[in-house]
């Protein structure tokens, strides 16, 4: 484990700052890399701030990377949204210092554990093409490509994608 991975604690749970911090990660990374714009970050900020009134439900959870008293990272998993006992991965993101550092597979893997402890069937997230880091990382905890279509739905044209993982059955 890197010296900057120890500093760095995960936590659950609303913070104070939440909601603009991951909003201002996705924003300014999607900005720098994609060229998304107001429809994107407006869009994040608007879902998270939605689903930061229903994370008292214990379906429903969120992880943040912090270090130094400052949201570096996050995950979250909707147990809600898709209703049939499946789970949505949402706002997975880092800060650019912390990229390549081990953090988000920390996070992903509490999420996952989350995942597995709710007994949800299935868990599924939505993303585009050209994501390869986080597409790897994805595959390596089980996750599928199960859909890939031209959407609009992050402000402009571009291969979007599900991707599925189904609950490991004991057996």
């Amino acid at each position: 484990m890197s010296d900057l991975t120890m500093r760095i604690a995960i936590v659950t749970g609303f913070r104070p700052g939440m909601i603009g911090r991951i909003t201002q990660m996705h924003g300014e990374y999607y900005a720098k890399h994609y060229g998304f714009g107001h429809f994107f970050e407006s869009k994040v900020a608007s879902g998270l701030a939605e689903f930061s009134g229903r994370l008292e439900k214990p379906c429903n959870r969120v992880w943040l990377a912090v270090q130094g008293g400052q949201i570096v990272g996050s995950v979250a998993i909707d147990g809600e949204d898709l209703g049939n006992n499946q789970a949505h991965l949402r706002w997975f993101i880092l800060d650019d210092s912390c990229r390549g550092s081990g953090i988000g597979r920390r996070l992903l893997n509490e999420a996952m554990a989350f995942c597995d402890s709710q007994g949800f069937s299935a868990v599924q997230l939505w993303t585009f093409s050209g994501l390869n880091a986080a597409r790897r990382l994805y595959e390596s905890f089980g996750f599928t490509l199960h859909k890939e279509w031209q959407g609009d739905q992050w402000g402009r044209m571009m291969t979007e994608q599900q991707f599925s993982r189904q609950q490991a059955r004991a057996g």
